[in-house]
């Protein structure tokens, strides 16, 4: 790999080329300080300098790429997330500290071999979703310093832009994990609340809060996921990682829910607009069946963000701070922070329990799809428009964000293509969410979408799909050979524990068939052995690995599970018979499967 500074930055590109020997770790910082030398778009509140990087790449010296998946990878970490021995600010001065430890997160990240870059700029105490609320400066967008970066995560999605680092962590309350991505041309995951740990976070709203990540293609953003996501006793808002269970994202056919017409707004972005119809032609082309959905009850919740009292948890975040100098937060966050002291712990409850009835209102969307595609932004404004109208063109940027933390679902943030000249040619997206722990069918359908619409991630050319190290889907694969094909009499103990047919197929040509007597419905007997064996019709299926030690326990002997292998050499679990039990018993293997000797019975 060259290290001139067209270098990609992408995952997959630096680990080839750390593998293949064309690239060092410190050529690589070579590169970063070469095109981080300046900061035209006021990324950074603090880069690492060259000692400090250097430093972080010695700790790699004797260690190896095929050992750590993320080996000399760079990163960018938004400066609400503590990175030992450097201040944290929050864009705030007066409240800057030095951090004795690494965020939990940052930790599990560099452990893994990523290097971190430098510490983001951000709208003050993460309170924005634009980017110009920064006493250090206001961040510009990587394709047009004119327009907003989006926020508050600002700095950590144009670093990324820029090609200064790999990828980035941001946090995201109502959208800031989101917004910037779509205006950067990045996939920007918001994970489900409490995979990734807020120990050494400075909240916004802890209830709410999570870490983000920016990252140039969906592979990159499931590769960190992957290694970020370690559950932390300490955090007492974390909880494991659960498997997804179907995967929507890698199939043929999945239920995509779609805002009725009257529920989007462009805020009269016509280009927006016609992105966002071609994006779910796009997703209809990859298996969606489109369910048009009436979104109000998303909205509505979404206005109890910032119309109700959770705007109190950030004045609890701060509050000795705030309290004793109010005077250091900017103007805006004065009168948003400051507001908060209206709210009484009665509000809190009343609108605890309205939250409550808009999640089981919004929850019944789930029986009819397997997740929703909206908008990241109706649009984008310029710098010179955010600031004239700071908290109304705020409040635009979050008309579709908003709800997702309080709802607790998960969200990605996918581009899909460029606006027109009248809007600057700027990048758009939309965002697909799920229940909370649909992470993995997420990022895989964004994958998907992502290559179908655009050429670019970043300012960089897309890079080749990759197969990112997958999250847990928490599902069993079992084949069945029996009265459990699908319309067959005990077919139903798949179905009721959530069980989905992935394959009809055949076995390998290394087992015999048998009709078992006595039993009803009657059930056959498949057996591997040595030689002489045929392939067997089968189903596979997959259902929750938390259902699978019932529906083993009501298999009744001489049946039990066990392994079995496909015609294409895949391993699964599968029926699996006591060869004593087959001793008189009727060999039916010619038949080729179940279905075909119970056929030849009835004529």
């Amino acid at each position: 790999m060259s290290t001139e500074m067209n270098m990609n930055m992408d995952i997959a590109s630096l680990r080839a080329a750390y593998l293949d020997g064309s690239l060092t770790v410190d050529a690589l910082i070579d590169t970063i300080l070469a095109r981080t030398a300046s900061d035209p778009h006021t990324v950074w509140i603090r880069r690492l300098s060259e000692a400090e990087l250097r430093a972080y790449a010695r700790a790699l010296d004797g260690k190896s790429p095929q050992d750590l998946p993320l080996y000399g990878i760079p990163f960018a970490i938004k400066d609400n997330i503590d990175l030992q021995g450097i201040p944290t600010t929050a864009a705030c001065p007066d409240y800057a500290f030095v951090p004795a430890q690494h965020a939990f997160v940052v930790q599990q990240l560099i452990a893994a071999g990523a290097i971190p870059i430098g510490k983001t700029n951000l709208d003050q105490f993460a309170t924005g979703l634009n980017g110009t609320r920064s006493p250090y400066g206001v961040c510009k967008n990587a394709f047009d310093p004119a327009y907003v970066s989006g926020g508050s995560s600002a700095g950590s999605a144009v670093s990324v832009a820029l090609g200064y680092c790999s990828f980035s962590l941001g946090t995201d309350t109502a959208g800031s994990g989101r917004v910037p991505a779509a205006l950067n041309n990045l996939v920007g995951h918001k994970p489900s609340c409490g995979w990734l740990s807020a120990s050494g976070v400075v909240p916004a709203c802890r209830s709410l809060d999570t870490i983000s990540i920016f990252a140039l293609t969906a592979e990159d953003a499931e590769a960190v996921l992957r290694v970020a996501a370690v559950y932390d006793d300490a955090d007492s808002y974390a909880r494991p990682v659960q498997g997804h269970g179907f995967d929507f994202g890698r199939a043929s056919h999945f239920r995509l829910g779609v805002p009725r017409a009257q529920d989007l707004q462009f805020f009269g972005n016509a280009d927006a607009q016609q992105l966002f119809a071609d994006s779910v032609a796009t997703l209809q082309s990859l298996g969606a069946e489109v369910v048009e959905l009436d979104f109000q009850p998303f909205l509505d919740t979404a206005k109890l963000l910032y119309e109700g009292p959770w705007v109190a948890e950030r004045y609890a975040a701060i509050r000795a701070f705030f309290d004793a100098q109010p005077e250091s937060a900017l103007p805006v966050i004065q009168t948003i922070v400051g507001g908060a002291k209206k709210w009484s712990a009665a509000d809190a409850y009343q609108y605890g329990y309205r939250l409550k009835d808009a999640k089981r209102r919004c929850d019944k969307v789930w029986q009819q799809v397997d997740c929703i595609v909206t908008p990241t932004a109706g649009t984008a404004f310029t710098i010179e428009e955010m600031l004239r109208e700071p908290i109304a063109r705020n409040s635009d940027l979050g008309y579709y964000t908003n709800f997702m933390n309080l709802l607790d679902y998960a969200a990605t943030s996918v581009p899909v293509g460029f606006q027109s000249a009248a809007h600057s040619g700027l990048p758009w997206g939309v965002t697909l969410f799920a229940p909370a722990h649909q992470d993995g069918p997420l990022l895989h359908l964004s994958s998907r979408l992502q290559r179908a619409r655009v050429s670019s991630a970043g300012k960089q050319a897309l890079p080749p799909a990759w197969a990112a190290p997958a999250m847990p889907n928490g599902m069993v694969q079992v084949a069945v050979c029996g009265a459990h094909l699908q319309g067959l009499p005990l077919n139903w103990q798949l179905t009721q524990r959530g069980a989905r047919l992935l394959q009809c197929t055949q076995s390998a040509p290394e087992y015999k068939l048998y009709a078992l007597p006595g039993s009803e419905p009657r059930r056959p007997g498949m057996l591997h052995v040595a030689s002489g064996g045929v392939a067997i019709e089968v189903e596979v299926w997959e259902l929750p690995a938390s259902e699978f030690g019932s529906f083993v326990a009501g298999i009744p002997a001489p049946l039990g599970i066990g392994p079995v292998k496909l015609a294409s050499g895949q391993v699964v679990q599968g029926f699996a018979c006591d060869p004593l039990a087959v001793e008189g018993a009727e060999d039916i293997s010619a038949y080729g499967g179940w279905r075909h000797f119970l056929a030849a019975l009835r004529r």
